[in-house]
């Protein structure tokens, strides 16, 4: 883990809708352990996710949290030394990486739709965590072409070691441990749309970027131990981590996007103040 070194925290949103509540609070935390550790908050918009992604959402992340109180040192709108901050902009390091670890032989091409891997299961599978990847493409090489035949979709996963346990000490959650292979299983890192996966990009930008501690929800935390496999796979060093409960609705539902009465948006559009918010939402959450 990154010790010994300046604190450099992030805010790292995504384009595909208002922020809501449930941002605030963990970005707000984000902010407060750079400020307390006398850090550098770093901004950076992860537009990666296609057409969901728009430019409208881009400047309403802007205006938005600066309204609510949060000031970044680094980002699109200010610059800084590890400029370009928005992901749409940094593919030749995706492609850098993805070329490392293609080298190496960690990853292997994969033809498999969701239904072809639902349907190799032997039991259902629900909630948001993708399925464990049953091994049908496993066999191929890393050598073979990155694209197959007109109209097909190749992507490419990360060949994670079965039965390697990833453990590391949370912030907020405390000690964790996956089983590679079991918790989680190969996942992608290029997408068949030509355009890195999540936890490569996020990987990439991190260490590039020198953050020394991802703050975030505590529904990362399987990503977490994917991206610290990757860390280990190019040789970086990874940063520390800190996952934070979620902010839920009343019916005890995670917020989403589709709350729309929840975003920051809504909440300032409605007059109220982003005091009367961090002070009737959560209370101490906010300190």
């Amino acid at each position: 883990m990154a010790e010994n070194r300046e604190y450099r925290g992030r805010l790292a949103p995504s384009p595909t809708g208002h922020l809501h509540l449930g941002h605030a609070r963990t970005f707000w935390l984000a902010q407060a352990r750079a400020r307390a550790a006398g850090g550098t908050l770093v901004m950076r918009v992860e537009d990666l996710d296609g057409p969901r992604c728009r430019p409208e959402f881009v400047e309403a992340i802007h205006e938005d949290l600066r309204w609510f109180g949060f000031q970044w040192q680094e980002g699109p709108d200010v610059g800084g030394p590890h400029a370009p901050y928005v992901q749409s902009a940094r593919l030749p390091l995706y492609q850098s990486a993805f070329e490392r670890l293609r080298a190496a032989g960690r990853v292997f091409p994969c033809t498999c739709s969701r239904r072809d891997i639902l349907s190799a299961m032997s039991a259902p599978h629900a909630g948001d965590e993708e399925p464990v990847y049953p091994g049908n493409c496993r066999g191929k090489s890393s050598d073979e072409p990155t694209r197959s035949g007109e109209g097909s979709r190749v992507a490419w996963r990360f060949r994670v070691p079965d039965g390697q346990a990833v453990a590391f000490e949370d912030g907020g959650c405390g000690s964790r441990a996956f089983v590679a292979g079991r918790d989680f299983g190969d996942f992608v890192v290029w997408r068949g749309d030509g355009w890195p996966s999540y936890q490569l990009a996020c990987v990439v930008d991190d260490a590039a970027m020198g953050i020394t501690e991802v703050v975030r929800g505590e529904d990362l935390l399987l990503s977490t131990a994917r991206q610290l496999l990757l860390y280990g796979a190019l040789g970086w060093a990874a940063p520390s981590f800190y996952h934070c409960q979620l902010v839920t609705d009343e019916h005890g539902i995670r917020l989403a996007k589709r709350h729309e009465a929840l975003s920051l948006r809504r909440l300032r559009e409605s007059g109220r103040s982003p005091e009367e918010i961090r002070r009737t939402s959560g209370g101490g959450d906010w300190e």
